[in-house]
């Protein structure tokens, strides 16, 4: 067949995928190929078109063939490659594969092309059949040097591994073998490189005995193509030999073992040998007996020297002694975890690696970089060490193994495992065909087109492979730095890692000798939770065996560690079957944490929570659990009552949400996430949209579309100032205004049945906390109508309004309902409040008579008058009456002081000059302490709390809640009296004789 230059490129080498298709439609018509290929119109004649297409470099590919055929009628092989090729389909597309996929391999088939049937006849062989074949070799070299035996014998197994990898029609599910595979020949090659060192040597070298232990992907049996081979190299003396002279000789033998390996040849180079990972280093000894490494690892090594001996393992040398090294270091491993800053040491570590990238390899960087294989290296390594102490599955030195555990025993969700797992195999298989092409260690994505193009095609890509194995890589670079952030970084695991042995068990003994310590109060009654949480064998139980021994810790933190974990219990038994509740405390954040925090500081909270368990998803991200706004908080509830078809499941749709938003409140003031006013505007805002949400459900359901008149829900005392705590009623005024034409009797019996409903609906027990809705502070008390026009009202206020009405409507402010009808309310009680020249002198004493009458008679029998927040002295009505008194006086003239809230008005009395610096800020300092230790105490007992607690437990909860040092209901009081006192004083001084 004679050779020409086709004028055209005929269709049947166009179709196959060339890159060069014309210098392909030369090469096929090469001499060479005679008996294999047909013509370049078609080239079937030899099978060929099927392995060219499916070659990751059809071009490659094509050319080496032609360089083998000459290589092998040189060799006298013609004939029976061209048989077999020609006969057998597999044989043909496994030589084609590895001549596509690496040139390296190609260069050697020419080099030696007697070794192409450990391409088409490649076999998975056994570790001990590759120790063989390569002490085989080195035996019996022939021309050849031992060195140079040692490298073509590697190199002629390398051809059947890279056979198998490369025709494989999944390349990630035969990653684990190829890379094990890989594993075993470079241990075989180190075998058989001690033996040339052995007789290079002579008879000294038996006065040593010298184990070769694999550390790294060696160790883990999961290598590359080309790596450095990492090797700590351990000794003892023969029998009868000094240890000294016995290190000596073993040092002489390790580093012509090492040099062996790692120098070129004439034959070429295997790799380096790296013992960088032995004791102390380059600076240490390069071999040492196994007592002086014990010692080292039991005295000196680093928290990275323990991660890197979890992949330790004998492979080469002295079995015995291998062994007895590992049997030695491994029990440290598994203990490391419990040193001393152990997960922040590795956190720490993993970083420094990614600060030590150059830049311009950090986005290209397979390997070390952000979303590569140290990522999940790393996070599956710092999973075993932490938990793998009191898990023997774990021990592993293999990483898709030791993800394969920690998914099997819950410490990763399976979801998660799979994504890296398939993540990690992609990764390798990028790494192992980039090395494959030219035999050369690199951990770098290409930027050559012709590299991606070939890189793509070996990863099965056939559509724009150049662009689809990027786009992959990417999009596996961002999965794998997502879960290794959440993984990696989870708080958890430093708290694991700081268990005892015993604590990290949670055997029943250890856990009942834990729980009494601890400080729980009934440690049989925790640990029969305890057993009803972890036993069995289902993933949920396994799951909490991870997180109980750290969240008896955090129980313990709180001053109830037995309602704590009653509630966890309760929540647990509702929520454990769930696809994302126990996921969530293992992996996101400080979930857990905030939650066992939250149950035993706060029995409100845990009473909420266990009302509506999906809540404990707010504590996964600390941006959920800030109050939404009132503007929010109404929209959700419009959109839960619309939904409904009566106003009973309409109203009860919207407290569900209050619930919910009452949780995340209260959460959020345990964080401390929230200020005192902060807190008192969230806890307005929930109870103002309820009350406008119950009001339109009212309305249109007594009114239906066409009212009678427009509603107004005026809020009063603390819900008019913004100031509501977690135990405040709802004081309010109803007010109604008739529409233009209707009959006002009518008007007002329809306003009547609206609010009386109102009060109704959220009067019921309900999914939340009942909301006492008060209108006693109404015109004439508890003795007037519930509900008034804007009419009645202008006529009462201008007639018989009496001082103390003046006093109340100070906080007044609409809340809900007719948005015109508020501005008008506004207005109408402007002036009666902020009365214009202020109060006359009778007004003021009729205020000062009133303030001590109430001293005197409302103060409930029994109560102590210096621990009470709202009517005790010091407490809360002294600094809100001082400011109202002021403002009653001043406001007309000051603008500055028209203010609901109590604070902002005592603010600017004191800018203004009405009232002394100091008594402002002892006023003030009383009224922050009250109000945020009666919320402190509502949170803590899930109840109302009136005075500072006289029982310890109860104040040690509120003392906690509060940020306070722990202490008895005595050293609470004495606080609060100290700070009351100066309040007092101020009082009396501004009050009486201001």
């Amino acid at each position: 067949m004679s050779s020409r230059t086709p004028e055209s490129v005929p269709t049947g080498v166009a179709r196959l995928g060339f890159d060069d298709p014309r210098r392909a439609a030369v090469l096929l018509d090469d001499p060479a190929l005679d008996g294999i290929a047909g013509t370049p119109d078609r080239i079937d004649a030899g099978g060929l078109s099927e392995g060219l297409a499916r070659a990751a470099d059809p071009d490659g590919a094509l050319l080496g063939l032609v360089r083998f055929m000459e290589a092998a009628e040189g060799a006298g092989l013609r004939e029976k490659v061209v048989a077999a090729l020609r006969e057998d389909s597999v044989a043909r597309r496994r030589l084609l594969a590895v001549l596509g996929a690496s040139s390296a391999l190609g260069d050697h088939l020419v080099a030696h092309p007697e070794h192409w049937v450990a391409v088409t006849e490649a076999a998975p062989v056994a570790a001990s059949q590759r120790v063989q074949r390569l002490v085989d070799a080195v035996g019996s070299p022939g021309a050849l040097t031992a060195a140079d035996a040692l490298r073509v014998g590697y190199r002629e197994q390398l051809l059947g591994i890279a056979a198998l990898d490369t025709t494989a029609e999944d390349p990630l599910e035969v990653l684990p073998s190829t890379a094990a595979a890989l594993a075993d020949l470079a241990s075989a090659a180190l075998e058989a490189a001690l033996r040339i060192a052995r007789d290079e040597v002579g008879e000294d070298a038996a006065r040593t005995r010298l184990a070769v232990v694999a550390m790294g992907k060696t160790g883990g049996r999961e290598l590359n193509y080309i790596s450095d081979v990492d090797v700590i190299f351990a000794a003892e003396p023969a029998e009868g030999v000094s240890e000294e002279e016995a290190v000596a000789v073993a040092t002489d033998l390790a580093t012509r073992l090492m040099r062996l390996c790692s120098a070129a040849t004439g034959a070429g180079s295997l790799w380096q040998v790296d013992p960088a990972l032995r004791p102390e280093g380059k600076n240490g000894p390069l071999v040492r007996t196994v007592a002086s490494h014990r010692a080292y690892y039991e005295r000196w090594a680093k928290t990275w020297e323990f991660q890197a001996l979890l992949k330790a393992r004998p492979v080469a040398g002295d079995t015995a002694v291998g062994q007895a090294y590992c049997d030695a270091v491994q029990p440290m491993v598994w203990q490391a975890s419990s040193r001393e800053n152990f997960v922040d040491d590795v956190q720490a570590m993993r970083r420094r690696v990614e600060d030590h990238i150059p830049k311009a390899e950090a986005e290209r960087q397979i390997k070390l970089g952000a979303g590569g294989l140290r990522d999940v290296e790393f996070s599956v390594q710092l999973l075993q060490l932490v938990h793998g102490r009191a898990d023997e599955s774990l021990r592993t030195a293999t990483t898709l193994e030791g993800l394969a555990a920690l998914s099997a025993g819950g410490y990763i969700g399976r979801d998660d495992a799979a994504t890296l797992g398939t993540a990690y195999r992609y990764l390798r298989a990028l790494e192992h065909r980039i090395q494959l092409h030219r035999l050369r260690r690199t951990h770098l994505m290409p930027t050559a087109e012709v590299d991606l193009r070939r890189l793509g095609r070996g990863l099965g890509h056939r559509s724009s492979p150049a662009s689809a194995v990027q786009e992959q890589w990417r999009a596996r670079r961002r999965e794998v730095r997502r879960l290794h952030e959440r993984i990696f970084y989870r708080p958890l695991l430093s708290a694991v890692a700081r268990l005892s042995d015993q604590d990290v068990r949670l055997t029943p003994e250890a856990a009942r000798e834990r729980l009494s310590a601890l400080g729980f109060r009934d440690p049989a009654g925790a640990l029969r939770h305890l057993e009803a949480l972890t036993g069995g064998v289902s993933r949920r139980s396994a799951i909490q065996r991870q997180l109980l021994p750290v969240m008896l810790g955090w129980f313990a933190d709180e001053a109830d560690p037995d309602a704590g974990l009653l509630a966890f219990r309760k929540i647990s038994d509702e929520l454990g079957s769930t696809h994302w509740y126990l996921r969530l405390l293992r992996d996101e954040g400080s979930a857990a944490e905030r939650l066992a925090h939250t149950l035993a500081r706060s029995r409100y909270a845990a009473a909420l929570l266990e009302q509506a368990p999906e809540c404990v998803q707010f504590l996964g991200d600390r941006s959920t659990m800030t109050p939404r706004s009132r503007e929010d908080v109404l929209r959700r509830m419009r959109s839960a009552a619309g939904r409904k078809d009566d106003a009973e499941s309409a109203v009860l749709a919207a407290r569900t949400i209050r619930r919910s938003e009452l949780f995340r409140v209260a959460v959020a003031d345990l964080e401390g996430l929230v200020s005192l006013a902060g807190l008192g505007a969230a806890m307005t805002d929930l109870t103002a949209a309820l009350l406008e949400l119950t009001l339109e459900v009212c309305l249109r359901e007594v009114a239906g579309e066409e009212p009678l008149t427009r509603l107004l829900v005026v809020g009063m005392g603390r819900l008019g100032g913004g100031e509501q705590g977690y135990g405040s009623d709802a004081d309010v005024l109803f007010v109604h205004d008739p529409v233009e034409g209707a009959d006002e009797s009518a008007a007002q019996a329809q306003a009547m049945e609206v609010v009386k409903r109102l009060i109704a609906l959220l009067g019921r027990p309900g999914p939340d906390p009942v909301l006492d809705v008060d209108a006693s502070l109404r015109p004439e008390g508890k003795n007037g109508p519930l509900v008034r026009s804007f009419a009645s009202y202008r006529e009462y206020y201008a007639r018989w309004s009496l001082v103390w009405e003046a006093q109340a409507l100070l906080r007044a402010t609409p809340v809900a309902g007719d948005p015109g009808l508020a501005e008008r309310f506004r207005e109408l009680v402007a002036p009666i409040r902020w009365p214009e020249g202020g109060l006359d002198d009778g007004q003021v004493r009729e205020i000062r008579t009133l303030k001590a009458r109430m001293e005197a008679e409302r103060l409930p029998r029994g109560a102590d008058r210096k621990t009470h927040f709202k009517l005790g002295h010091g407490g809360l009505s002294d600094v809100e009456w001082v400011v109202q008194l002021l403002q009653l006086r001043h406001a007309g003239e000051h603008a500055e002081l028209r203010t609901s809230s109590t604070l902002e008005a005592l603010a600017a009395a004191e800018r203004l000059g009405l009232l002394d610096a100091d008594h402002a800020a002892a006023l003030g300092a009383s009224w922050r302490l009250a109000s945020s230790m009666r919320n402190a105490g509502v949170l803590f007992r899930g109840k109302g709390v009136d005075a500072v607690p006289t029982y310890d437990r109860d104040a040690d909860g509120v003392a906690r809640i509060l940020g306070m040092e722990t202490g008895t209901a005595q050293d609470l009081a004495e606080r609060y009296r100290r700070v009351a006192r100066r309040a007092r004083a101020a009082f009396e001084a501004e009050f009486y004789d201001g």
